[in-house]
């Protein structure tokens, strides 16, 4: 979680990983880092504990929580494009930009703009090991982890999201940019879990990109940041196609995903995306 005295150290990491062209570096300096016994620890009673009593009371608890916080933060969130989602679209990954602990509010409110009350978010498994009022709602606000240990998201994973999303019909938010870059304004090359499991599940995606816009109120003590607030485009839902494999359609969704994120980007911000930084890159900055 980024505290306002680590930012300036995030936006050092974002700055050195452009220039080494990568894309889904771990930037933040205070995330816990586990080990691989204690990634498949948080998996694991996950998948023992998330049917039981406790679990579903403490679920509920977390996302009356989060409604709450979703109510605030998006207050003057103005949503573009709600037309272009269909009524009758079933279960459907959604897909976003990733630059805050908060914007998962923002397709929150979304999704509740289109009547449905159930948001699945997917997680890295070391947000699981915060502990706090954080971490109560890293765990069970609707959260779902993922992690690299191939069995996990070959069997676990996948049969989570077939039951989410063919059989409950609900949203699932995954972000294909894996990690969160503090309001970094670009939209990043995609990695190919989203519509992976998309075509493998036969599902649409909702692609989506948030445009964040400085105000002139102070974010914190020091001055050097503004808060921002935030207009959603639904740009476009995505559908796998019969005719293609699912390597096929993942490539597809993913090229088609990443140029309507770049369009938009190009849109509402006025320049060509490129990834040479600029302080104006990170949304609020006020140096």
């Amino acid at each position: 979680m980024i505290s306002e005295n680590t930012r300036f150290q995030v936006i050092e990491n974002i700055k050195n990983s452009l220039k080494e062209n990568e894309f889904y570096n771990r930037v933040e300096v205070d995330d816990p880092i586990i080990t691989a016994e204690e990634s498949k620890a948080i998996t694991d009673a996950y998948i023992d504990n998330r049917l039981k009593i406790g679990f579903k009371v403490k679920t509920k608890i977390a996302c009356v929580a989060a409604d709450v916080a979703m109510k605030v933060i998006n207050k003057d969130t103005e949503i573009i494009g709600l037309e272009k989602i269909p009524d009758n679209l079933g279960g459907v990954i959604i897909t976003s930009n990733h630059f805050s602990p908060l914007e998962n509010t923002i397709v929150r409110y979304l999704n509740r703009k289109i009547g449905r009350k159930k948001l699945n978010i997917i997680c890295k498994d070391s947000n699981f090991a915060m502990s706090g009022p954080i971490g109560f709602l890293m765990n069970y606000a609707g959260t779902i982890p993922i992690s690299i240990q191939p069995r996990y998201l070959a069997r676990d994973f996948l049969s989570i999201l077939k039951e989410k999303l063919v059989d409950k019909k609900e949203s699932v938010l995954l972000y294909p940019e894996q990690e969160m870059w503090f309001n970094y304004r670009k939209p990043r090359p995609p990695k190919g879990g989203a519509y992976f499991y998309a075509a493998k599940l036969n599902v649409p995606i909702i692609s989506c990109f948030v445009e964040m816009i400085d105000t002139n109120e102070p974010d914190g003590k020091s001055g050097n940041f503004n808060k921002v607030k935030y207009k959603l485009y639904v740009l476009d839902v995505l559908y796998p196609s019969k005719e293609c494999s699912t390597k096929e359609n993942t490539e597809r969704l993913a090229a088609t995903d990443y140029k309507l994120k770049k369009e938009c980007y190009e849109k509402v911000y006025g320049r060509k995306l490129n990834y040479t930084f600029e302080p104006c890159d990170i949304a609020g900055l006020n140096i």
